[in-house]
């Protein structure tokens, strides 16, 4: 497992709760609650990601974060989980449009969210 998990949320909560979730299956973990922050982590090219994006945030939300990552050249690999509490059909397909590698609902199923991740890893 040499990726690591960057969790993106605008709420310090689902963080704190996802962060301790994942550091205890033994993976590393980094995180920020915004888009734009979360696109300069990338950029660094520090690490090699696993983005968990939550689509609704204030500002640049989760669906435009996803758009330009897939339109930054050396960032557009990466690997992006969308996580939303929308959870019909039609938005796992807005989320998958956008760009992103697979689909959470919240509230977040550990067990599916480490499928995903192992899956795309």
């Amino acid at each position: 497992m040499d990726k690591k998990i960057l969790i993106v949320d605008d709420d310090p909560r689902n963080i704190f709760a996802l962060k301790l979730t994942l550091k205890a299956r033994g993976y590393a973990v980094e995180s920020c609650t915004m888009a734009q922050e979360a696109l300069e982590i990338l950029k660094s090219g520090s690490a090699s990601y696993i983005v968990l994006m939550d689509m609704m945030m204030p500002g640049i939300d989760g669906y435009e974060a996803v758009r330009m990552i897939r339109n930054i050249p050396e960032i557009k690999h990466v690997p992006v989980i969308a996580v939303t509490a929308q959870a019909m059909p039609e938005d796992r397909e807005k989320c998958m449009e956008a760009g992103a590698d697979d689909y959470v609902s919240k509230p977040i199923d550990v067990d599916l969210l480490i499928v995903a991740i192992e899956k795309i890893s």
